[in-house]
C-alpha cells in the first residue's frame, strides 16, 4: 500500500471499527488523505464504505480509533470539524418547496457561515452552474441541476472537504460528465473523497483509490498503480487471420490457456481474440508455434492493458480466498 508523498494530511482514520455484536462493519481501518487529493474509495455494497464515510462526517459514533479532520478530532469536538466538511450523501438532503437561492440561503444560515453571503453564494452557483434556475423551485429541476444544487449545499462554507456519495446516480452521459469536470475542478482547491460504484469514474478523476470489503482495506494505490497491485496481468490481445471457430479452438487447446473470447473487432479475414492464461505461464511462444502449424497468420500480438474493472474484480477475488 502507499500514501501520497504530500505530508500535510487532511484527513486521518487511524485502527477505526464499528462493529455492531459480533459483526464488524468497518474492521481497523487506517488512512490518510493529503491536501488537494482526490481519492475513490470503493468496495461492494456491505464493504463498510457508507460506515465509514458517515463516521467520517460526524454522523455515527465509532467503536473506537480516530478520525481527525484538519487535525481535529470528530468525535471529542464534532462541531469544529464539521465546519471542515462538506457532504453530498446519495439522495441530496433538498427542500422541494424552496426556490434555488432560498434553500442555499437557509444553508448559509444553519452552517452560521460568516464569509460575504451575496458574493459566496454567487460564486457557488457560478462554480455548480445553477445560476440560470436560481429562482426556480428545486422540485421543479432536472436530476442533473438538482445534484448541482446538492453539491452547492456542499460547498457553502468553502470546507476545505468535499466528500460525494455515489454522485452521478441516476444521471444521463451528458450530466455524469459535467458531474465529473465539476468534482475534478473542485480537486484543485479542495481535499475530496468519492465513492461510487462507477469505475471509470474513479478512473478518470482520482488520483488515488482505496478498495474496501468486509470492513477491511485491501488496496491503496495511486490510480495510475493500482494495477500493480494484481500479481501479474495474463491476459493477451492477438490478432489472427484464419477461420474463426478452428482459431478459438485452437487457441484453447493450447496448454496453460484459460478463456479465449472474440473482442468483436474484425478485418477482412482476421479476429481479435482476448486470450487469458493460467498465472506464472507466458502462452505467447504457443501461440505463435500453434498458429504456424496451421498456416494462419498472427497480425498482432499484445499484452492487455488492464482497465480499472478487471483490478477490481481481481482484487476482490483474492480478497475472497
Amino acid at each position: 500500500m502507499s500514501e501520497a508523498s504530500n505530508p500535510v494530511s487532511m484527513i486521518e482514520i487511524s485502527n477505526l471499527v464499528k462493529n455492531y455484536g459480533s459483526k464488524f462493519a468497518v474492521d481497523d481501518i487506517s488512512f490518510k488523505v493529503s491536501t488537494g487529493e482526490i481519492v475513490g474509495f470503493l468496495g461492494p455494497n456491505g464493504a463498510g464504505k457508507s460506515t465509514t464515510m458517515n463516521i467520517l462526517t460526524g454522523c455515527l459514533s465509532s467503536t473506537s480509533g480516530e478520525v481527525k479532520v484538519g487535525g481535529i478530532d470528530i468525535l471529542e469536538n464534532p462541531d469544529e470539524a464539521k465546519k471542515l466538511i462538506g457532504f453530498l450523501p446519495e439522495q441530496p438532503p433538498l427542500y422541494v418547496d424552496m426556490t434555488v437561492d432560498e434553500y442555499l440561503n437557509f444553508v448559509y444560515n444553519i452552517k452560521s457561515c460568516r464569509l460575504n453571503r451575496a458574493k459566496h453564494l454567487e460564486e457557488i452557483r457560478k462554480v455548480t452552474k445553477i445560476d440560470d434556475v436560481k429562482n426556480r423551485l428545486i422540485r421543479n429541476l432536472s436530476k442533473g441541476y438538482r445534484q448541482r444544487v446538492g453539491i452547492a449545499q456542499a460547498l457553502v462554507g468553502n470546507p476545505p472537504v468535499i466528500i460525494f456519495d455515489e454522485p452521478t446516480v441516476g444521471l444521463d452521459p451528458k450530466q455524469i460528465i459535467e458531474i465529473r469536470n465539476l468534482i475534478r475542478s473542485l480537486g484543485k482547491t479542495h481535499t475530496v473523497i468519492l465513492s461510487t460504484h462507477i469505475l471509470s469514474e474513479v478512473q478518470s478523476v482520482c488520483d488515488r483509490i482505496i478498495i474496501i470489503n468486509d470492513g477491511k482495506i485491501i488496496a491503496d494505490e495511486k490510480t495510475e498503480n493500482i494495477t500493480q497491485v494484481v500479481d501479474d496481468n495474463r491476459r493477451y490481445l492477438v490478432k489472427i487471420a484464419g477461420p474463426m471457430r478452428e482459431v478459438t479452438a485452437a487457441l484453447k487447446a493450447i496448454p496453460g490457456v484459460v478463456t479465449v473470447d472474440l473482442t468483436g473487432e474484425r478485418e477482412m479475414d482476421s479476429y481479435v481474440y482476448s486470450v487469458e492464461a493460467s498465472k506464472g505461464v507466458d502462452v505467447r511462444k504457443p501461440i505463435f508455434y500453434a498458429m504456424a502449424e496451421k498456416n494462419w497468420a498472427i497480425l498482432g500480438l499484445q499484452v492487455a492493458q488492464m482497465n480499472l474493472e478487471d483490478v477490481f474484480i481481481r482484487i476482490m477475488d483474492k480478497a475472497s480466498r
